[in-house]
């Protein structure tokens, strides 16, 4: 049984959301896998964290990177997981295999209806299996955990 959270972006992108919660991770002493569903997406991402105000520094790394393997947060739109990561973030629903994982962080655009509906349907499919879930709403104030 894998502990997955449901994480309902309402008020920032995604290249925002995550580097906080990336640094989470990292300070726990965990590697993380970042599933990204295109290469553009990727990109975008890989840009993001290297500009991001907080943290200052957040090291990452994608297959044109060298060592790959050291990595504490590769970004990817495959299956590889090089640097044997323990957390996998999924973007808007890339990366199937949950089970490999210790954590699971799936993130979704509460704004886009197909996410929406992606999201519900990965919930629902989380819960046959048994997973342990949680469902996180971003607020004003900052990410609520929200009772089902």
């Amino acid at each position: 049984m894998v502990e997955i959270g449901f994480y309902h972006l309402t008020r920032s992108p995604v290249a925002v959301a995550l580097p906080a919660l990336l640094a989470r991770t990292r300070a726990l002493g965990e590697k993380a896998l970042v599933a990204c569903p295109d290469e553009a997406t990727l990109k975008h991402l890989d840009a993001a964290l290297w500009t991001c105000p907080t943290p200052d520094w957040l090291p990452h790394g994608t297959a044109a990177t060298p060592h790959p393997e050291w990595q504490p947060v590769y970004l990817t739109t495959g299956p590889e997981n090089p640097a044997k990561a323990a957390f996998l973030f999924r973007i808007s629903g890339a990366g199937e295999d949950v089970a490999a994982y210790a954590r699971v962080f799936d993130l979704f655009d509460g704004t886009d209806e197909a996410q929406l509906q992606g999201a519900r349907a990965r919930w629902r499919a989380a819960k046959a299996a048994g997973h342990a879930l949680t469902y996180w709403k971003q607020e004003e104030t900052g990410w609520v955990k929200a009772g089902l």
